[in-house]
């Protein structure tokens, strides 16, 4: 991405996104998502661009750019802070406790949504799942998703996270957590937490004679 270089002037950008007029610039990354989640929404995801973001939001780009290093990055909200949460989460699970059964229970940390924010969730979900314009950059986090779940796995067995079995179960917990995202979003009435749960213990019982 070239370098920015315009004015950080509250609505100094021209972009197609429409602020409300007598709207305060917005103040946090949260309310920047959810402005551009609704846009991805309404006009797509390729045809939104950043200043358009920026504008509707009442902020310049530079602005934008402190909080999001592209407009792909929107969709992902704090996934890396959350991926550093959910070593810490790991790495507090009870020496005693079965691995699969603390990978779980982190999983479920990492997933965890407000109740009023699940809404915006489902947009995000939508969008990550949904959008071939990003599926290069989420090829990216998904691998280092699946990094976090290796090491952990690696370092209860004693082996190294490049080995076949962590990253295996690293794979696996990625493949049925999409599915349970894509059922989440396929069914209005169900609860994602519930969804997650399901398929966890089911990889579990499928993994129970290879791991302590």
């Amino acid at each position: 991405m070239s370098a920015v270089t315009e004015n950080d002037g509250i609505g100094s950008t021209g972009g197609g996104g429409e602020r409300r007029a007598g709207r305060r610039p917005v103040t946090s990354r949260s309310e920047i998502e959810h402005i551009a989640l609704e846009m991805f929404s309404d006009q797509g995801f390729e045809h939104t661009t950043v200043d358009d973001v920026a504008h509707a939001a009442g902020i310049g780009r530079r602005t934008f750019f402190r909080y999001f290093a592209s407009k792909n990055d929107i969709a992902w909200g704090a996934f890396d802070e959350q991926l550093v949460r959910m070593r810490a989460v790991l790495a507090a699970q009870p020496s005693d406790l079965p691995t699969l059964e603390g990978v779980r229970r982190a999983v479920l940390e990492f997933n965890h949504v407000e109740p009023d924010e699940q809404p915006w969730h489902r947009r995000r979900l939508r969008l990550i799942l949904q959008t071939p314009a990003l599926q290069a950059h989420s090829t990216l986090r998904y691998a280092s998703w699946r990094e976090v779940v290796a090491d952990y796995v690696a370092e209860r067995r004693g082996g190294d996270a490049s080995d076949l079995v962590p990253q295996s179960i690293g794979h696996a917990c990625l493949g049925v957590c999409i599915a349970a995202y894509e059922r989440w979003l396929a069914d209005d009435g169900s609860e994602l937490a519930d969804l997650l749960d399901e398929v966890l213990r089911a990889l579990q019982r499928g993994w129970v004679t290879e791991l302590p």
